[in-house]
């Protein structure tokens, strides 16, 4: 009995195991298969980096986000259009001409398609422009920093949507206008639209030394709608290329209206042609009105200057200087490939995809084969500059990438796709659904003759069940797809700020390096900096009261202020004593009508405040500077405005 008794117990033992063996071999099996692909590719371990920086547009926020890929880890939101109140960005003083416009102080806008400076055909990583759709503009964010240095608003233009797109050696980034007006705007009627109402592409230059913007010419086009843009690159370096819809030229319920042609156009622009007609005079002085505002790193202040003219090109009186190529149907992405002799138009109303040639179109040119005029542009023929087409690869193509390998990626609006195809043989080799509503893609560098062709990155509009509810206004969204393979593999889901639009993508390689680490205090040439505790004091000029204040982990200099008047105007000018770039502090004084500061290293910031109760009232560091943060704070006393108590202040004093 004890024998049997020892065999069961044996037997059951036995089976236990090899129930556990074989359950820890499947979980292994799993686990491995799991670590093998999208986890896996996707995990950044702690304290390690990601492979690539993406800048993804704000969109209706304004801003511009940055991104880790493969991780999906939002790392910053860098304030350009839209005011800031976490870093004070449109609330400070130094900062405030940076959002004026012809149309005053403008703090919000729609910020739409970021790209980074290119040299050789290679994105550089030396600055990301993006542009404001709504109150057309275009801003530079420099990459020492992450910080927006320089907006410049575009006259004769509204709907700044074809932009901002960078020409191979950064010399130009242009400003397509997607709504067309009178030039110059006068009152007139809505109803004398067509071949009153006008589009302008702008072309504004890149100083290479330093960035530095400057709008160089307008080219003043028909009254159509020009929604995206792209630059040639190799081959066709020296053209840029927009699409256009509403070839129509009509004013009213557009998506009836402005669909009723067959083929609309890719405008073809010769800008090196442009150049030399305003070498030789070309062009006419045309009165404008325009805000240029830059951010000086060493004053910490921005300058508004109202501009007054432009130079206007009109491609009617420039022969070679702009043609156009017929394109189905109402197109919307306008995309050229890495060796810059296919250009593919994107038709949102077309069943196929319509990819044009380079060097037919240069034939057609030479050869003068041309299909009619519009406004005295040359017209070419479309079956003599059509390289190929995408049969029927999806429904409501937007935008396409390329991965340097011969591939191209689109996205289908309708459809909810990515579509890979081959370049020259036009087949399609692979579709992967997106969730949902997919409108943007971006491949890192896939806007240059060197894609990094790694990741594919789709931009979705509708979200629907991919997250856990939050109201009507649900997040919006990005995949990421490993595109290495011949089939792609979706990878990762993670929202975005905002609604993305465009994306661009940089090597984090070619950025950390000149990451600027140090702001040496010797450099703040800001016209209030105290730079040291000695230089700390209080002036009043009439009810103007200026405040020279310091801040060190963990106090400010003053930290006691008596002698302040209800009435006053108060300005806080704060110094951060700090050198090391990681190392920014905040202040906030109660009932101040702004935001609080976010002081970089180095830096000098002023907000006003404007006391109205007599009291005493406490300022405090807004960031978390040390152990003893919450010991950095002061006090400001607040008397009747007919006081005569003496203006004193100080630091460490009982």
């Amino acid at each position: 009995m004890k024998k049997s008794l020892n065999l069961f117990f044996y037997l059951i033992t036995t089976t236990l195991l090899m129930t556990s063996c074989n359950n820890a071999n499947s979980t292994s099996h799993k686990s491995g298969a799991l670590n093998s692909s999208a986890a896996e590719k996707v995990y950044v371990a702690p304290g390690e980096h990601d492979e690539f920086y993406a800048f993804i547009s704000g969109g209706f926020s304004g801003q511009l986000s940055v991104y880790g890929l493969p991780s999906g880890r939002l790392f910053k939101v860098i304030p350009v259009f839209s005011q800031d109140p976490e870093k004070a960005w449109g609330y400070n003083e130094e900062t405030k001409p940076m959002l004026n416009t012809s149309h005053g102080f403008i703090p919000w806008d729609d910020a739409h398609h970021p790209d980074i400076s290119q040299t050789a055909g290679e994105i550089d990583g030396r600055y990301v422009f993006i542009n404001a759709n709504n109150t057309p503009r275009i801003a530079k964010i420099d990459l020492t920093t992450f910080e927006t240095t320089e907006i410049i608003e575009i006259p004769n233009s509204a709907g700044n949507h074809s932009s901002s797109f960078v020409t191979e050696n950064s010399e130009y980034v242009v400003a397509g206008t997607r709504f067309s007006v009178p030039v110059p705007q006068k009152d007139m009627s809505i109803k004398e639209y067509k071949g009153n109402f006008k589009g302008a592409l702008s072309f504004i230059s890149i100083a290479p030394e330093d960035g530095a913007m400057d709008l160089e010419f307008q080219i003043l086009m028909p009254g159509f709608n020009y929604d995206l843009s792209h630059p040639g690159r190799g081959k066709s370096h020296g053209w840029f290329f927009f699409t256009t819809y509403n070839t129509e030229e009509a004013n009213t319920l557009l998506e009836v209206n402005a669909s009723q042609n067959d083929k609309d156009f890719i405008a073809a622009v010769n800008w090196k042609k442009a150049e030399e007609y305003i070498k030789a005079g070309k062009f006419k002085t045309v009165p404008a009105n325009y805000a240029h505002n830059v951010y000086d790193e060493h004053t910490h202040t921005a300058t508004s200057t109202m501009k007054k003219e432009v130079k206007v090109l009109d491609p009617a009186e420039c022969p070679g200087l702009v043609y156009l190529l017929p394109t189905p149907k109402s197109p919307h992405g306008c995309d050229v490939d890495p060796s810059g002799e296919y250009i593919v138009g994107n038709g949102k109303l077309s069943a196929n995809l319509t990819v044009h040639s380079f060097t037919k179109m240069l034939s057609a040119i030479e050869n003068n084969k041309i299909d009619g005029e519009a406004y005295g542009i040359p017209i070419l023929k479309f079956e003599d500059i059509l390289a190929g087409v995408v049969e029927q690869p999806g429904l409501g193509p937007l935008h396409t990438e390329f991965d340097g390998k011969g591939n191209a990626y689109t996205t289908f609006f309708i459809s909810s796709e990515v579509v890979k195809w081959k370049l020259k043989t036009w087949e399609v080799i692979d579709r992967k659904p997106t969730y949902y509503s997919v409108g943007h893609i971006m491949i890192p560098g896939g806007n240059s003759a060197k894609p990094f062709g790694k990741y594919a990155l789709a931009m979705n509009k509708i979200t629907k069940d991919r997250y856990l509810p939050t109201g009507p206004e649900v997040t919006q969204s990005a995949q990421l797809y490993d595109i290495t393979g011949e089939k792609m593999e979706l990878l990762l889901d993670f929202p975005t700020i905002g609604e993305p639009h465009y994306a661009a993508g940089c090597p984090a390689d070619l950025i950390k390096p000149r990451s600027k680490k140090i702001y040496k205090l010797e450099d703040n040439n800001h016209k209030y900096a105290a730079k040291s505790d000695a230089d700390t004091r209080v002036v009043r000029e009439g009810n103007e009261v200026h405040v020279y204040m310091t801040m060190i982990r963990s106090h400010f200099s003053p930290d006691n202020i008596e002698g302040i008047k209800v009435g006053d105007n108060v300005y806080f000018h704060v110094t951060n004593l700090e050198q090391d770039y990681d190392v920014p502090h905040g202040i906030s004084m109660i009932g101040a009508n702004t935001s609080e500061l976010l002081i970089m290293p180095g830096q000098t910031e002023t907000f006003v405040w404007h006391p109205k109760q007599i009291g005493v009232w406490p300022f405090y560091c807004t960031d978390f500077c040390s152990a003893l943060h919450q010991e950095m704070q002061g006090y400001v006393r607040v008397s009747p405005k007919d006081s005569d108590i003496v203006l004193n202040w100080s630091l460490g004093e009982d």
